[in-house]
C-alpha cells in the first residue's frame, strides 16, 4: 500500500490530468484562519449581505463535518475560464463565467472519476462532491489549500490564474497530507472597490448582495430590478464581471484556457438588445441547454435587458 504521502501527491497529479490547474489539499478542521472566516461569515449574514440567498444560512456552511461524516481531509481544485477575446462592447454583457458548458457539471463529472481512482487505491474511503451550489465556505477552504487568496472583491485570487476559476472540492474521510495555505497579496491594493459601480463591496471583503448587479440579474426574481441597481448596471445582463476586470491580478497577461468545455458560444458574445427582447421562451430555453446561466429565466433575461436599455438611454441623455 502506497504511503499517506505518495498518495496525496498521485491525487493530486490525477486533478491534474482532469484539467484542474491549481490543485491542493487540506485536512480537516482547518487553521485558525479558516474559524476567522467562519466568523466572518456570520457577521456578513447577520448584517443581511445575502439577500434573498437564504441558503447561505445553511449550518452545513460553517461546519464541514455536517457535510460528510468521518470527513479528515478534502481536495481542493479551480479550473481556469479565462478566454481572451475582442469581443464588441456594444453588445450585451454577460459574465465570463457562463460562457462555456455549466461548470457544475464539468467539475462534478471531472471530480467523480477522481473519486473513482481514490475508490480504488483506499476501498475504504468514503467521498463527496461538492461545487459552489453546495453548502460549504468553498473559497475558504480552496484558500485553506493553497489554491489562492480571497480578494477584497470577496473572489480567489490564485498568482498565475487570476481569479478567473471556479471551484471544486472532493471531500474524504482518508487521512492526507496537506498543502500550506495561501498568503494574502491584495496589499493596499482597492481597485475593485472603487470600480463597482454601485458600491456593493461595503469595505474590503463585504459584498452586500442588495447592492450587487451579479446577484440582481441573477438571483433576484422579482418583476422590476431596483432603480439604483437599473441606474448603474450598463450592458451587464448576466452576472458582471466589473470587480475581477480591474483587478491587477487579472492583468497580467493572463493565458487563455484551451479547455473545450470553457470555450464561449458564440451567441453570448454577439448577443444584442433586439435579439434578447424578440427571443421566445422556447428559443430561450435552447440557447440556454446545458448552461449555467439557465439560472437566469427567460423573463428575467427580458427584464434584464429592459433594464439595461433603460440605463443606456438615460446615460446618452
Amino acid at each position: 500500500m502506497i504511503s499517506q504521502e505518495q498518495l496525496s501527491k498521485q491525487l493530486k497529479d490525477e486533478a491534474f490530468q482532469q484539467g484542474f490547474d491549481p490543485v491542493g489539499i487540506a485536512r480537516i478542521p482547518g487553521s485558525q484562519r479558516l474559524r476567522l472566516r467562519t466568523a466572518a461569515l456570520q457577521r456578513w449574514l447577520k448584517a443581511g449581505n445575502q439577500a434573498d440567498m437564504g441558503w447561505m444560512a445553511s449550518p452545513r456552511r460553517q461546519d464541514i463535518t455536517q457535510n460528510l461524516e468521518g470527513i479528515n481531509s478534502l481536495l481542493a481544485v479551480g479550473l481556469n475560464y479565462f478566454v481572451d477575446t475582442n469581443k464588441d462592447k456594444q453588445k450585451l454583457s454577460i459574465a465570463r463565467y457562463g460562457w462555456g458548458r455549466d461548470y457544475h457539471k464539468v467539475v462534478k463529472q471531472r471530480l467523480r472519476r477522481i473519486g473513482r481512482w481514490l475508490e480504488q487505491k483506499r476501498p475504504q474511503c468514503h467521498w463527496k462532491i461538492c461545487v459552489d451550489s453546495s453548502p460549504l465556505l468553498d473559497k475558504a477552504w480552496a484558500e485553506e489549500a493553497g489554491l489562492g487568496w480571497i480578494g477584497k472583491h470577496s473572489n480567489l485570487i490564485n498568482q498565475n490564474k487570476g481569479s478567473w476559476l471556479v471551484i471544486g472540492h472532493l471531500l474524504c474521510t482518508e487521512v492526507l497530507t496537506p498543502d500550506k495555505p495561501s498568503p494574502s497579496l491584495c496589499g493596499k491594493c482597492q481597485k475593485c472597490l472603487d470600480a463597482c459601480p454601485t458600491k456593493a463591496i461595503t469595505e474590503p471583503f463585504v459584498v452586500d448582495s442588495r447592492r450587487c448587479i451579479a446577484y440582481h440579474t441573477i438571483e433576484n426574481r422579482n418583476l422590476f430590478l431596483p432603480k439604483e441597481i437599473t441606474n448603474s448596471m450598463g450592458n451587464w445582463v448576466a452576472g458582471c464581471d466589473i470587480c475581477q476586470d480591474v483587478c491587477p491580478w487579472n492583468n497580467k497577461g493572463l493565458k487563455s484556457t484551451d479547455d473545450p468545455e470553457m470555450q464561449p458560444k458564440e451567441w453570448i458574445l454577439e448577443l444584442t438588445k433586439m435579439q434578447a427582447l424578440a427571443w421566445d421562451e422556447e428559443t430561450w430555453n435552447k440557447k440556454l441547454r446545458g448552461s449555467a446561466l439557465k439560472r437566469i429565466k427567460p423573463w428575467m433575461w427580458k427584464r434584464n435587458v429592459s433594464a439595461s436599455e433603460e440605463t443606456n438611454k438615460k446615460t446618452l441623455k
